[in-house]
């Protein structure tokens, strides 16, 4: 979609009942929007005119970017969440979105395919280095051992985000605000907590870190 406001690079991530509502800028004014709703309420949003489309997401964001043009074909598919039970087979490994389904919220989707990627690639590099068969089963269970714990973990902690913020009871939503209010206050701790979702620890991947393998 364009947008009449410039984003400034800043995603937008509002929680609604049926789940988030997300713009994440493009080049441009451009933004892709992630828009989360029931079964129902999808088939009927699809239905809409570009231009009436456009005046219902106006109405979800407000004035933050402002007026709002469709300029793509808007696509509706089903979300779930899902995990392989197996990443990795006889010289094949699943990365990304091939390996696990999670919640579209704070792009943590995406931040798991990149530590996928570079913990591939720190397994298989080492294999070689070392004159180890870079598929082999040994290694390509190390991958899967080694991402296997935090998958299962973020998918968790998304689906239970998405839980907690599309709730709109009112002693779930206040308790929700004093805690997000006291994360907040808290920079350790809010800082902690952006590192591991990016994968920026000890125990992530050095090419995440910005580390030569």
């Amino acid at each position: 979609m364009n947008t009449s406001l410039d984003h400034l690079g800043v995603a937008y991530e509002h929680f609604r009942p049926a789940g988030p509502f997300a713009s994440l800028p493009l080049p441009g004014n451009r933004s892709s929007l992630v828009w989360t709703e029931t079964r129902e309420a999808a088939t009927h949003y699809v239905a809409m005119s570009a231009q009436q489309l456009a005046h219902e997401i106006e109405m979800v964001m407000g004035s933050s970017l402002g007026t709002v043009k469709i300029v793509e074909k808007v696509q509706s598919f089903p979300l779930r969440m899902q995990i392989a039970r197996d990443m990795v087979a006889p010289r094949l490994a699943l990365i990304g979105d091939a390996a696990h389904v999670v919640h579209p919220i704070a792009g943590q989707g995406l931040n798991l395919g990149l530590k996928d990627v570079a913990a591939l690639a720190e397994v298989v590099i080492e294999a070689m280095r070392l004159g180890m068969d870079h598929g082999g089963e040994d290694v390509l269970a190390r991958y899967q051992s080694w991402r296997r714990l935090d998958t299962s973990a973020m998918a968790m902690v998304t689906d239970m985000m998405n839980r907690l913020f599309s709730n709109d009871v009112a002693p779930v939503r206040a308790l929700r605000d004093l805690g997000l209010g006291l994360v907040d206050r808290a920079g350790p701790l809010k800082e902690a907590m952006i590192r591991n979702a990016s994968g920026l620890t000890s125990t992530g991947p050095r090419l995440l870190l910005g580390q030569p393998i």
